[in-house]
């Protein structure tokens, strides 16, 4: 095990800087500050990041497809960003909490979430779909930032509780938010910078800069690196290879380890891009061309991975071909489970507002009973 990191886990002083470990070819370079993070990444952990990032894709883009056949009311797809998330969720401890945005699929598959879980939200039928304790993954956030304030609360919760800096690896826990470069320029982003600064809370700010807030492009919204706007605020920076799942691994367990260890927050831009549209409402082909797109395509960080376990004799044409088939399975599970899904009672709404019985809920879940009663009873005396 690395010693918990002493120093800040790099700075965005240097803009030009990106910490890479795997190129785009596939091929695996050191790094001499990130590099022993991704020591232990053997043939196992690598061949399982890979199937993570091929089985997250096939259900993303299942997902897609029911939006688009009118099963789901909504989809926001994280294609091209596989390597962000699986490489930095691979980095999570057992104790330590997520709190995500609405896009972050792979992670909900690494932290054992059952991805047709995610499908309810954006069916309508329910407003979460899996209990973010089993899992430590909280319920998405729909609202743009507002997640990162619920992230440092928590993450302040932990510290008081003791939970940090104790050299225990069975107790030290710390807190990862992620969220798209656009919500850097929210309110509340900022909010949750200075408490976590000011509070020297254990959480990892892990921003997917996907490079379009929709239709705005980074450069539009920022004047400098994304990473910037978190040494800003006096939280340690770096920026990453979005599209290296190594080294995004090996950041974010840096990072992890830091916050463990009591020595404060850090905040990580992960470049990537979004192959993809925001949301499936959106139509990316009106503000950017297939040109760019083309570049990016080039950058797959799926593809990168595959390149370097063959190469490398880490993975044959049977374990490829498996890998593939569960995929297919995945994706026919994915497609049967969402045809399947009805609404519960309107009423089910209250059932989670509080952790204790309430008598304003319980007033207005009667309010609600009997105003849904009287449309059976008007359909009832029309007949």
């Amino acid at each position: 095990m690395t010693e918990p990191l002493t120093v800040p886990p790099g700075t965005a002083s240097d803009p030009t800087t990106i910490v890479q470990l795997l190129d785009a070819e596939g091929h695996r370079h050191h790094h001499p500050e990130y590099g022993p993070f991704a020591a232990d990444l053997d043939a196992d952990a690598l061949r399982s990041m890979y199937r993570d990032m091929v089985l997250t894709r096939a259900f993303d883009t299942q997902a897609t497809s029911l939006q688009r056949q009118g099963e789901l009311g909504l989809w926001a797809p994280c294609l091209g960003q596989e390597g962000a998330q699986i490489g930095s969720a691979h980095a999570l401890a057992p104790r330590d909490f997520v709190f995500p945005s609405y896009r972050e699929h792979g992670v909900a598959l690494v932290r054992g979430v059952d991805l047709r879980d995610l499908l309810p939200l954006f069916r309508g039928t329910r407003h979460g779909g899996w209990d973010p304790r089993a899992h430590n993954f909280h319920l998405y956030s729909i609202v743009i930032g507002s997640h990162t304030l619920h992230a440092v609360g928590y993450a302040m919760g932990v510290q008081r509780d003791g939970d940090v800096g104790t050299g225990d690896p069975q107790r030290d826990r710390a807190v990862v938010t992620y969220f798209g470069d656009g919500a850097t320029s929210q309110g509340d982003v900022s909010e949750a910078l200075v408490f976590a600064a000011s509070a020297n809370a254990p959480v990892v700010f892990f921003v997917q800069n996907n490079q379009w807030a929709i239709s705005v492009p980074t450069k539009v919204q920022s004047r400098v690196p994304i990473a910037q706007r978190g040494t800003g605020f006096g939280v340690p920076s770096v920026r990453v290879d979005g599209n290296d799942p190594l080294a995004c691994y090996a950041v974010t367990r840096a990072a992890l380890e830091r916050a463990r260890s009591g020595a404060g927050p850090s905040f990580v831009e992960a470049v990537t891009y979004r192959m993809g549209a925001h949301t499936t409402s959106d139509d990316p082909t009106r503000y950017r061309d297939r040109a760019e797109e083309d570049v990016w395509r080039a950058k797959d960080p799926i593809a990168r991975l595959k390149a370097h376990l063959v190469a490398e004799s880490l993975a044959d044409e049977e374990f490829l071909a498996r890998v593939d088939e569960e995929a297919d399975e995945l994706a026919a599970a994915v497609r049967d489970h969402c045809r399947t899904l009805e609404a519960g009672p309107p009423e089910k709404l209250f059932d989670h507002v509080y952790t204790a019985p309430h008598p304003l809920v319980a007033e207005e879940r009667a309010q609600m009973t009997e105003f849904e009663a009287g449309f059976a009873d008007a359909e009832e005396g029309a007949r």
